[in-house]
């Protein structure tokens, strides 16, 4: 059945404005069709990749190809586990990814992981090298492994993990994991798109635990003290509860949930069943109080907005009648001749002079 609104027969002028976007997607979703859709949907992986490779590019023609293939696959998502992980370098993350990922398929889940590495700043180039990390899970028929590079994005993912995520839940995987570059001061973006946040920290690290930043202790739902083997167990031991003591003096960051401290050796394969049995207690405590839902409406709505500023940014610098104001107004602010506020509102009012819209949008 048509949905009113979108029948030329319902026209109602009051509603156009309010209908004219739903509307459009509507038709959108009813008529374009993508022809990795489906094989997607029957899980094969080589699709998969090839999707996940198209919502990466950056080409215009493969970004209109990448909005129809979300579109048609947006009903089949949402049904995993996601969990973020990240940590400091040299924790062991790919090592216990791995064998979390191996005690999954195990278990008979389907396990589908994101990692994801530093980009060069000079160059742009990644090593990825995680997939030759994962090699036992990497090869095993109920995993995938995607490594991807950052991009130069902030947060420790790279720009298009999101929908890789829909994509992997998509194809039928019960558990995506995404791996994160490293502890930084924007860890927000992967517990922005995470059921549940682990952090992985070392054990001897109390210099760590003084330069940790708080922010990203608050954003953790399970802690997790990796190495706990050999000599440094005992060191383990003390670490776990210096972090239990500092989470005790944080305010939980849901009602339903306080955030847990493991010991685990990934090398002997030891705490991984521990983990795990926290990772469904806290799916369960924050499902049964619909948390979970409301969590994942925000951060949608925080995907929009940001997807809107990396709309707008790239726009305004390759834009034919923006670009060169952009480019002379950059030149003042390098030369010390302008302040990069009011650089940055002549910028905008430009935009929005060229846009058609009201001069005065940005107030001067």
């Amino acid at each position: 059945m048509s949905d009113p609104a979108c029948d030329s027969t319902h026209y109602s002028p009051s509603a156009a404005s309010d209908t004219s976007s739903s509307c459009a997607v509507s038709r959108v979703s009813a008529v374009a069709t993508h022809p990795l859709a489906k094989r997607i949907i029957a899980g094969e992986r080589r699709a998969l990749a090839q999707g996940i490779t198209l919502i990466e590019s950056t080409r215009a023609d493969h970004k209109s190809q990448a909005d129809i293939l979300l579109t048609q696959l947006l009903p089949q998502t949402g049904g995993a586990v996601r969990i973020g992980v990240s940590g400091t370098p040299g924790v062991g993350k790919s090592t216990f990814i791995e064998v979390l990922g191996l005690f999954l398929v195990g278990l008979g889940k389907r396990v589908a992981v994101l990692a994801v590495d530093p980009s060069s700043v000079r160059t742009g180039g990644s090593i990825l090298g995680d997939k030759t990390r994962m090699e036992g899970l990497a090869c095993h028929p109920d995993a995938f492994i995607r490594p991807s590079p950052s991009g130069g994005t902030l947060g420790g993912v790279a720009r298009r993990t999101r929908e890789s995520l829909l994509l992997c839940e998509a194809a039928g995987f019960d558990v995506v994991i995404v791996e994160t570059v490293g502890v930084g001061q924007s860890e927000v973006a992967v517990a922005g798109m995470s059921d549940i946040f682990l952090l992985m920290l070392a054990p001897a690290a109390g210099d760590e635990l003084q330069g940790m930043k708080r922010g990203v202790m608050e954003l953790a739902d399970l802690v997790i003290v990796n190495k706990a083997d050999g000599d440094f167990r005992r060191h383990a031991e003390r670490s776990a509860g210096e972090y239990r003591a500092a989470l005790h003096l944080m305010r939980p960051k849901s009602p339903h949930w306080s955030a847990r401290v493991l010991l685990v050796s990934a090398l002997e394969e030891r705490g991984i069943e521990e983990v795990w049995a926290v990772v469904q207690e806290h799916r369960a405590a924050l499902g049964s109080s619909g948390e979970r839902e409301a969590q994942r409406v925000l951060q949608a709505k925080d995907w929009m907005w940001r997807e809107v500023v990396d709309a707008v940014e790239t726009v305004l610098r390759t834009d034919v009648e923006v670009a060169p104001e952009v480019a002379q107004v950059e030149w003042l602010v390098l030369n010390g001749e302008l302040l990069p506020t009011r650089a940055a509102q002549h910028i905008l009012q430009t935009f929005c002079s060229l846009s058609g819209k009201i001069a005065g949008c940005i107030p001067e």
